[in-house]
C-alpha cells in the first residue's frame, strides 16, 4: 500500500535534510553539475527556512509505525515578492522555486502533494496568485502543474544565461463565502447577536451547524465574543467560533488566543469551474454493478452509512433535519443489494456543495468515492449550477488528492475556535 506524504513547513530538524535532497535531486536530473555554483544556495536550506516558506513532505521510516520517526522525501519553496527567492513574481504573488523530490520517492504523488499544499498555503497567506519558472524539457512537470490548474503566461517568459523558462501562473479560485457555506449547511436555529454575528444552534451535532460567525466588526469584541459565549451556555452547549482570513476574523483570533481559546480543527474550502474538464482520469475503476440513486431527503440507510463513518452515537432525527434543510439532493451507492457509499450535494444560487461522502471501510479503494463525487457534479451541472465547492479538514491528504485531480482548488480556510477545556470555569 502507498504511504502519502505529510506536508508540512519545515521544522528545524528537517531544514538540512531538505536542503540536501534539493541539492541531490538536482544532481540526479542532471539539472546541474557537482562544480557547479548553484549547489551551493540549494543546499542552504536554513536562509530559505528564514525567508520564505519550506514545505517539506516525509514518510514514516517504517511503514509499519506511521507515527515513527519519519525521513523527508521532498521539498518547496514559496517565495514572496521581493524576497531574495523572487525571480519574476509580482506584488500579491507567492513564487514557488525548488520543487525536489528523492528519486527513491517518485512515482508516489509526493511532487503532486507538495504542489496542492503549497497553493492551500497561498490561499491561507492571503496570496492574490502564485508563479513558478519551468523548462520544456519538464515534460512530467508541465503536466503536473497543468493538471492543478496552472496556465501558460508567455508574456512573462524569460531567460537565463540562454535558458528558456517558461511562466506558468495560477489564480485561487473564487470562494462561496460564510453565508452560501451556511446556506448549504443550515443549522437548526440561527440566534442573532447584537452585534450582527450569526450563531448556528443545532444541539451540538457538527461545528459547521454549531458555531459562531463574525458578520460585523463590532465595537467592542470582548463583549461580543462574551454574548457569543452566553449564548451556548443558555443552551447548554460549548461556544464554537468561525473564523477566517478577514480583518474582523483576525482581530477576533488575537482576543480568543488571549483567553486561552484552542484551535479545535483547521479546514480547507476547495472550489472548482463545474464547466471545467476534468483534468484527470480514474485511477480506479468503479464497481461495474454500482448502483447509484437519488433522494432529496436521507432514508435511514443512507444516515446509518453516514453517521457510521462520521459519527455513530450522533441523533439521528437532528441529523435528518439538519441534512433535509435547504434544497439538497443525496446519493446513495449499492453494491451487490448492499449500500456502501453516500453523498450529498445542496444549491444555493449557481453553487454547489458537496459535502458527507462517505464509503464503507470494507468497500474502499474501488473507486467508489470518485463515482459519488462525479454523480454529485453531473447532478450540480443538471440542476444549473456553475461553481461547486466542498470542505475538508486540512490533514486529510487522501481527500485533497482525490478533489485535487477533480479539478477542486484552494479558495479559503477557517479555523474553529473553542475555549480550553476549563477555560470558562
Amino acid at each position: 500500500m502507498t504511504v502519502l506524504p505529510r506536508i508540512g513547513v519545515a521544522t528545524p530538524e528537517q531544514v538540512a535534510d531538505a536542503g540536501a535532497l534539493t541539492a541531490e535531486a538536482y544532481l540526479a536530473d542532471r539539472l546541474l553539475d557537482r562544480d557547479d555554483e548553484y549547489e551551493v544556495e540549494l543546499r542552504d536550506a536554513e536562509r530559505r527556512a528564514r525567508e520564505a516558506t519550506l514545505l517539506v513532505a516525509s514518510v514514516p521510516v517504517d511503514p509499519a509505525e506511521p507515527d515513527g520517526r519519519h525521513a523527508v522525501v521532498g521539498t518547496i519553496t514559496l517565495a514572496p515578492y521581493g524576497s531574495s527567492y523572487a525571480e519574476i513574481a509580482e506584488p500579491g504573488e507567492l513564487e514557488l522555486r525548488m520543487l525536489a523530490v528523492a528519486p527513491e520517492a517518485r512515482g508516489a504523488g509526493v511532487a503532486e502533494a507538495l504542489v496542492v499544499a503549497a497553493q492551500r498555503e497561498a490561499v491561507v497567506l492571503g496570496a492574490r496568485g502564485v508563479v513558478l519558472s519551468t523548462l520544456d524539457s519538464m515534460r512530467t512537470a508541465r503536466r503536473l502543474y497543468a493538471r492543478l490548474g496552472f496556465t501558460s503566461a508567455a508574456d512573462r517568459d524569460w531567460a537565463h544565461e540562454e535558458i528558456r523558462l517558461r511562466v506558468l501562473t495560477w489564480t485561487p479560485p473564487t470562494a462561496p463565502g460564510v453565508l452560501t457555506e451556511m446556506a448549504c449547511w443550515p443549522p437548526l436555529r440561527v440566534l442573532t447577536t447584537r452585534d450582527g454575528w450569526r450563531v448556528g444552534v443545532s444541539q451540538g451535532l457538527t461545528r459547521r451547524a454549531n458555531s459562531a460567525v463574525p458578520l460585523t466588526e463590532p465595537a467592542d469584541l470582548a463583549a461580543a465574543v462574551a454574548e457569543v459565549v452566553e449564548i451556548y451556555a443558555a443552551e447548554r452547549q460549548r461556544p464554537v467560533l468561525r473564523l477566517g482570513g478577514s480583518d474582523v476574523d483576525r482581530r477576533v483570533g488575537e482576543l480568543l488566543d488571549a483567553q486561552d481559546w484552542v484551535t479545535a480543527s483547521v479546514t480547507d474550502v476547495l472550489v472548482a469551474d463545474l464547466h471545467a474538464p476534468v483534468r484527470a482520469e480514474p485511477t480506479a475503476p468503479a464497481p461495474p454493478s454500482l448502483e447509484l440513486a437519488v433522494q432529496h431527503v436521507p432514508d435511514d440507510a443512507w444516515l446509518e452509512t453516514y453517521l457510521g463513518v462520521k459519527s455513530a452515537s450522533a441523533d439521528r432525527e437532528v441529523a435528518r433535519a439538519i441534512l433535509a434543510g435547504g434544497t439538497a439532493q443525496h446519493v446513495v451507492a449499492r453494491h451487490a443489494g448492499a449500500v456502501v457509499g453516500v453523498i450529498r450535494v445542496a444549491y444555493e444560487g449557481d453553487w454547489a456543495a458537496l459535502s458527507c461522502l462517505a464509503v464503507d471501510p470494507l468497500a474502499r479503494r474501488a473507486g467508489i468515492g470518485r463515482a459519488l463525487t462525479l454523480h454529485a457534479l453531473a447532478l450540480a451541472r443538471e440542476h444549473g449550477a456553475a461553481r461547486a465547492f466542498l470542505q475538508v479538514e486540512a490533514h486529510n491528504v487522501v481527500a485533497a488528492r482525490l478533489y485535487a485531480r477533480l479539478g477542486f482548488g484552494p479558495a479559503d480556510s477557517y479555523r474553529y475556535r473553542e475555549p480550553r477545556v476549563g477555560a470558562l470555569g
